[in-house]
Formats: structure tokens, C-alpha cells, sequence
């Protein structure tokens, strides 16, 4: 079992960021949590720079002794020294590659700045009923998507060219749930034949005004700021259909976003831009009204906090460039 102590600090300009943390793993027994915390370095180990190699000669090293891990929370902004003991006697719940060896930690980590990388996060708005969104059992206003099973989104653009790509294909995502302070993996079938217009059917916000609140009883109803009963700090795909989400307080959280705007869905892009620019768009049919809104053919909708001048023009998927250093789990 792992046991943690809290310490002070300011965030660090780089880290190994935690994306998973596989169930029944030494890491599991800790209070470790995924996307919101960060790998700095390890108690008593003299480096200044912490990458994926040197931790794995380190762990390799004490397999079976305890370690002290020292990690960065971005919900409370401090550090924390996590101990836990590596060792490869747990059962993963996938099985590993031919020849591979259990990993010591059970964490799956990229190399990162940790400041950056918080802020790429798509506000889920408004569900449409019988939506792809909605089968997929994405809540309107208390989820947000931070990344999907083959890596993290490094670009606003990276997740809409995403969702293009996996037009009728299974995509997980992995999602945070405001409402129950925990990440789960989702299934989303993007299409155009269920019935409305959108590949997804749901208002996507991506911005300032859109990033995880850090204090959360700023957003939540009295009642529901007691202490919630224990639950699974991850929920794989298989199980999240099964989670009850309770009463929706969509009123609320919609004051707390009053100026996200309304979403326009011609098949698409819509977007509403607060303080924004003139934008040209290339292939796109897109209207101008008061509020900026614009409707776009073939995509999504969603809305730019202090938008900036930018043109659409159609190009083929490119992997996004945050993909070039792909997790790693540590043998």
C-alpha cells in the first residue's frame, strides 16, 4: 500500500504527467491521480531533470524497497511525496505485449510542461437527445474531455480533426466529471446518421472560460459538497455506463458560463468567438450575426474565449505533434 505527505511548492517548468494509472498496480494503492497530477522526481535521487529514462534505470534499481515519489498536484497547486514499493507481482487488466515485463508502477506518463498542458481541456455545453454525445453518456456542463487512448491533445484543433478522423469508428476519450471528481474513459462513435445535424450533437467550449475550476464549492450546490462516498478514481469505458449521475444542475453551471453563447449546428462548426476578429474560411458557409455566431459545414460545435483572427482551410488528418513522445509505462 502507498501512503503520501504533503510539502509546499510552486508548479515545475517540467514533468512526467500521469495519463493512467492501471487498476491493481503498486500505483493504484496511492492517492495518485490521473491527468491532474505530475511526476517531479524521486526523494533522495540527485537530478534535475527528471525523463522517462532515468526513472525507469531508478525503478528498475529498488524493485521491491519502498520509494518516495514526488508529485505535483495542479487541483491544490502543491507537492507531495507519494511512497509506494515497485514491483511486478499484480495483474494487469489488459494483458501485456509478447516478451513485455509487468510494469513496476503501473503508470503510464509523458514528458511535459505542466502549466501548458492543463490548459487543453473541451468543456462538454449543450447534449442533444438521441446524439452520438448522449449515447456516449457525456453530461452537459459538469464534463470535460482532457485527452483519448492513443495520447493527449496538445491543439484546440488537434480534437476536432480527432473526431473527423473516427467518422463512424469507435474513439475513447478519457473525460472528467466535475460533479464526481473522477476521470472515466468513454466511448464516442462519431456520425451524421443519427438524426441531427453535428458529428457529435453536443456544444464543445474550449478557452479560458472553459478550463477545470480549481474551487469547486464555487460551482456546486451546498447539498452536494459533502463529502462524496468512495468510488473508483478511474472508471474503464466498460464500466462507466453503469455510473449514476444524479439531478442535473445545468441552470447553475450555465451562470457560472453565461457567455459561452448559443451553438449553431449546420452539420457542424459552430462557433461563437467573445471579443473575436474577422475570420476568413475557406470551404465553409458560415453566417454573421450579432453575436459573432458562425455555422460551418462537416464538423462541431464549439466556442473561443477571446478569439483571433484564423482561416479554415480543408487539409488532410495530420497526428498531432503531442503524440511524438506516446506514454510510457515503466518496467
Amino acid at each position: 500500500m502507498g501512503a503520501s505527505n504533503s510539502t509546499s511548492n510552486a508548479p515545475p517548468r517540467r514533468a512526467l504527467h500521469v495519463l493512467r494509472v492501471a487498476p491493481g498496480s503498486p500505483a493504484a494503492d496511492t492517492d495518485i491521480s490521473p491527468f491532474f497530477d505530475f511526476l517531479v522526481g524521486i526523494k533522495g535521487l540527485e537530478t534535475v531533470d527528471l525523463d522517462l529514462a532515468s526513472l525507469e534505470r531508478v525503478i528498475e534499481g529498488r524493485e521491491g524497497r519502498e520509494i518516495e515519489l514526488i508529485v505535483w498536484s495542479s487541483k491544490v497547486s502543491k507537492m507531495r511525496v507519494i511512497k509506494l514499493t515497485p514491483t511486478r507481482k499484480w495483474s494487469s487488466a489488459l494483458p501485456p505485449p509478447p516478451d513485455a515485463k509487468p510494469s513496476l508502477l503501473g503508470l503510464s506518463m509523458r514528458l511535459c510542461n505542466p502549466e501548458q498542458s492543463l490548459e487543453n481541456v473541451w468543456h462538454i455545453l449543450d447534449v442533444h437527445e438521441g446524439s452520438p454525445a448522449e449515447s456516449a453518456g457525456l453530461v452537459p456542463y459538469g464534463d470535460y474531455i482532457v485527452g483519448f487512448s492513443g495520447g493527449v491533445l496538445e491543439r484546440e484543433s488537434d480534437f476536432y480533426e480527432l473526431i473527423e478522423e473516427h467518422v463512424d469508428k469507435p474513439l475513447r476519450v478519457y473525460v472528467y466529471s466535475f460533479d464526481f471528481d473522477n476521470l472515466r474513459e468513454v466511448v464516442l462513435v462519431p456520425n451524421r446518421m443519427w438524426g441531427g445535424q453535428g458529428l457529435l450533437g453536443c456544444g464543445v467550449g474550449y478557452g479560458l472560460l472553459h478550463r477545470i475550476p480549481k474551487d469547486r464549492s464555487s460551482l456546486m450546490p451546498v447539498e452536494q459538497q459533502e463529502e462524496p462516498e468512495e468510488a473508483e478514481l478511474f472508471v474503464p469505458a466498460g464500466e462507466a455506463g453503469g455510473m449514476w449521475y444524479g439531478d442535473r444542475q445545468a441552470n447553475q453551471y450555465e451562470q457560472a458560463y453565461d457567455d459561452h453563447g448559443y451553438y449553431g449546428y449546420d452539420d457542424g462548426h459552430g462557433h461563437s468567438h467573445d471579443g473575436g476578429h474577422g475570420h476568413g474560411h475557406d470551404g465553409h458557409g458560415h453566417s454573421h450575426e450579432d453575436s459573432h455566431g458562425h455555422s460551418h459545414d462537416d464538423g462541431h460545435g464549439h466556442s473561443h474565449d477571446a478569439g483571433h483572427g484564423h482561416s479554415h482551410n480543408p487539409q488532410p488528418y495530420v497526428t498531432p505533434t503531442a503524440f511524438s513522445f506516446p506514454a510510457q509505462k515503466y518496467d
